[in-house]
């Protein structure tokens, strides 16, 4: 997960009536095209002087949770906001004026569209705003659970999430972490609500949702219909591991506990919000081809990695490619282990603190495939960050967010058997042979596909929401439809609407808009297939790994430093040759697993 403000970082420890003196002047009734070009340079230069302070306060906010860094990051953020508003109002005056440049009206538009979560143009609206949601981030970071009635924290519930399989343990969790997690948050979700919604209009969109989805280079209607078109091209697949899934389920718990048809109980699934089901592998795989005489958490620990050595190892695949190596204070600055005197938020980010060089990761690493995994997506977010720093500011951004987040996991696709035994992992001989590539594509798809729905519906929902058409007293019941239609998944207990189930999963609380992680599912597959072929590569797709090839690496780079100068057809035209998302590369990827899928559901209803 990226942790940026999506180019519109400013302020911190100054007033907002500070920072309003020094904006660039309102626009006058009627503009010049030389005057926007004005308005837009001393724009760029202010936001770009005053984004340090910000990202520094919410990294320490982030690292070590207390009233103080909390009352900072409020102020921080609500002057942050508070200022982007004015240029967000003075832009669309700007946008006006006839005879504009390209360039100025891209930057007149990203400035408009730049504030994840916008604030009312009034006094003391920014702040107010700011004080929510910093208020339910940092409740989220402190969130626990409980695990055999004591206490968990959320990253540790996270793994044992994965690693339970007693039914009644996993459903205590589940209950547990929503409910003193989530629940408590409705009331000021809701404000949140109101506040943004009112930024928004302020800003001529009809609410936050229509807002978030102009930002594609699109309409928004036209980008919610793109989403829905690349839904239509993968949901067969997930449909296929949904069926597998709930018999393979059913066969261990049994009726009583997982029912054979139906939807799946979400807590059965290995993951807290059943977004990736990875973590019971060993539950639904084949026999015979399933078992792929490694596992690579076992590996790092058999070779005596630690975290360090782990983002080490990462870093390593990106150097590979002919990327420089990271500057010295990212070792020096990043939180890569959970300290053990404070609450820090664990959920995993990557940062670009000064828009130049002082990048990070936030982590909480465990030694386990997992997080050797998520080390490959942050470390993606540094070295794209990096790439685009002698862009404009605000060029300084994915090509879309959707971007931002596929490029380490294009990378972690390069994470099969032939890369671990390069690196001193895994021994030749225990490569899995070609008898095991059912088993190797199962256990990618049960991350891959199936966290597809999941990271459509956190944003269906939200959208909702932010329109109306989910009301505040209907919430909980909105959020269990969206599971229902599209995942197909259940509590393991009723709720109802003293509940508040979303803000049990961190990017609600914390305003991260979501669609860019389904977005990042399937371009990563068309990043993946495009980098295979620059690499020469003939045998199945899901064996190659590009590691190693510098062509890959300096046409990737090519793309990755475009940032968001261009719209992001461009770019993903640039790597891949076509203008196009789409889930074709992800179903080819899978296919022989689809056909295999196909098979063993013979006979079994599809579908709940």
């Amino acid at each position: 997960m990226l942790r940026t403000s999506v180019s519109l970082a400013v302020l911190a420890g100054l007033s907002a009536a500070a920072v309003v003196a020094q904006t660039p002047a309102a626009p006058a009734a009627r503009t010049t095209a030389a005057q926007a070009d004005a308005f837009v340079a001393s724009a760029e230069e202010r936001l770009s002087a005053l984004s340090l302070p910000v990202n520094r306060i919410n990294w320490v906010q982030a690292t070590y949770i207390n009233d103080d860094t909390d009352a900072l990051a409020a102020k921080a953020n609500g002057d942050q906001t508070e200022i982007q508003v004015k240029l967000a109002n003075d832009a669309a005056r700007y946008a006006t004026a006839a005879g504009l440049s390209a360039d100025t009206r891209r930057k007149l538009d990203l400035l408009r569209n730049g504030i994840t979560l916008p604030a009312a143009d009034t006094p003391g609206a920014a702040e107010a705003l700011a004080t929510l949601t910093t208020r339910m981030s940092s409740a989220y970071g402190k969130g626990k659970g409980t695990l055999d009635g004591k206490p968990i924290n959320g990253s540790d519930i996270e793994a044992a999430m994965g690693e339970t399989r007693d039914p009644a343990k996993l459903k205590e969790m589940w209950v547990s972490w929503h409910d003193t997690v989530g629940a408590p948050m409705r009331t000021d979700y809701t404000k949140m609500t109101a506040a943004a919604n009112a930024g928004a209009k302020g800003l001529g969109y009809a609410d936050v949702g229509a807002m978030w989805r102009a930002g594609y280079d699109m309409s928004p209607d036209a980008f919610a219909a793109e989403t829905d078109r690349i839904w239509k091209e993968v949901e067969p697949l997930y449909l296929a591991l949904h069926t597998y899934v709930r018999w393979k389920l059913n066969a261990k718990y049994g009726d009583a506990v997982q029912p054979k048809t139906g939807p799946i109980r979400s807590d059965l699934l290995g993951n807290m919000w059943a977004q990736e089901w990875g973590n019971i592998y060993d539950i639904v795989a084949p026999a015979g081809a399933g078992d792929l005489g490694y596992d690579t958490g076992e590996l790092l620990k058999a070779k005596n990695y630690d975290a360090v050595r782990m983002v080490k190892q990462g870093e390593a695949f990106y150097s590979s490619l002919g990327f420089q190596p990271l500057p010295e204070t990212f070792w020096q600055r990043s939180q890569i282990v959970k300290p053990a005197d404070r609450e820090v938020i664990c959920h995993a980010s990557a940062w670009d603190v000064d828009n130049a060089d002082d990048i990070r990761i936030k982590m909480c690493t465990k030694v386990n495939g997992d997080d050797f995994v998520t080390i490959h997506h942050e470390l993606g977010h540094n070295y794209y960050q990096r790439a685009y720093k002698a862009q404009p500011y605000l060029y300084k951004n994915g090509a879309n967010d959707g971007f931002h987040e596929a490029i380490g996991d294009t990378v972690a696709l390069s994470i099969t058997p032939d890369y671990l035994v390069k690196i001193g992992l895994l021994n030749q001989a225990k490569v899995p042979s070609a008898d095991k590539d059912v088993g190797l594509l199962l256990r990618q798809a049960m991350d891959k596909v199936a966290f597809l729905p999941f990271g459509l519906l956190i944003d269906k929902w939200r959208w909702q929401v932010f329109s109306g058409q989910i009301s505040a007293s209907q919430y909980q019941a909105g959020w269990d439809k969206l599971r229902l239609q599209y995942q197909g998944v259940v509590p393991p207990v009723a709720r109802d609407e003293t509940k508040f189930d979303p803000g049990a999963k961190y990017h609600i609380p914390a305003g991260v808009p979501y669609t860019r992680y389904f977005l990042a599912r399937v371009l990563q597959f068309q990043f993946y297939q495009a980098a295979c072929k620059q690499s020469g590569w003939t045998g199945p797709l899901h064996r190659c790994s590009f590691y190693g090839n510098k062509e890959v690496g300096q046409r990737l780079n090519a793309m990755l430093a475009m940032g968001q100068s261009k719209p992001w057809p461009d770019a993903l035209q640039a790597f891949t040759g076509t203008r196009e998302m789409s889930g074709k590369a992800l179903i080819a990827y899978f296919a022989p697993l689809k056909t295999w899928l196909d098979q063993q559901n013979k006979g079994k209803p599809t579908g709940w």
